[in-house]
């Protein structure tokens, strides 16, 4: 229970803060929201909130290209994980020099969390995981550190790649089938929400990431639940007309 508990607050770091909120402005967070979804970022250790959204951004803009920096036509391995053994592509380097991250730098929590994100990641990735269950319920600190941090932190970081890889390649494309992105339920579940990948790069500045409705997505559970409590403002929607539209015009007619 605290293994899961502890994938959630990361998964809830990338998918509703360097994701949803930095990466798309799909919505506004107010200061102890932020605070909150800046440490599972470091939780998370998939770099920080400005390198994070800053790649993600460049991927959005040049999707299934040279510039993608986890380019899916370079095949399943290299789009999950390959990407991060090799350098960069020279054109992921030269067309992201030209697109404007200033927002994210304008944000003190993003540079707080950049300035100490080394420090941040050994407390929240390592240090936490393993010594709550130790000090509270008397967990041994093997178990603690390879369940609740090794695991745990493992889990999380291939659930996170599957996005730009199984959704990349498997499934349905119900909203645009010119582009690669796919609906995927495996990621979906796994992935609390973000494997409705057809819909996200259609419509990516919805806060949601799919249709609003009964479909599983707990990250659009979490941020609506953040808007109730009043943490959360101008949260950004794609009309049902336009999402109708969209469909009968580039959709494959699987949905």
């Amino acid at each position: 229970l605290s293994a899961y508990f502890c994938f959630l607050m990361t998964a809830l770091g990338v998918t509703a803060g360097a994701h949803r909120l930095w990466s798309h402005r799909s919505y506004k967070a107010k200061l102890p929201l932020r605070i909150f979804l800046a440490a599972a970022n470091s939780m998370a250790f998939q770099n920080d909130i400005y390198e994070w959204s800053r790649d993600h951004r460049v991927h959005h803009k040049y999707s299934e290209t040279d510039a993608d920096p986890h380019n899916a036509r370079r095949g399943f391995f290299f789009s999950h994980i390959g990407w991060l053994f090799v350098r960069k592509h020279r054109e992921v380097i030269e067309k992201g020099r030209k697109l404007d991250f200033t927002d994210l730098l304008d944000d003190p929590v993003v540079r707080f969390q950049r300035k100490y994100y080394k420090s941040s990641v050994v407390l929240m990735c390592f240090v936490i995981p393993t010594f709550v269950p130790w000090y509270l319920w008397g967990e041994s600190l093997w178990n603690a550190y390879f369940l609740a941090s090794i695991l745990r932190y493992t889990i999380s970081l291939n659930v996170t790649w599957l996005v730009n890889s199984a959704a990349h390649m498997y499934g349905n494309r119900p909203y645009d089938k010119y582009i690669n992105p796919r609906q995927n339920t495996f990621v979906t579940l796994g992935a609390i929400g973000e494997g409705f990948h057809n819909y996200h790069h259609t419509f990516p500045f919805d806060y949601s990431a799919s249709e609003l409705g009964l479909k599983f997505n707990p990250t659009t559970w979490f941020i609506d639940f953040m808007f109730w409590l009043g943490l959360v403002t101008d949260r950004k929607q794609a009309p049902k007309e336009m999402i109708q539209a969209r469909k009968e015009r580039t959709g494959d007619g699987s949905a």
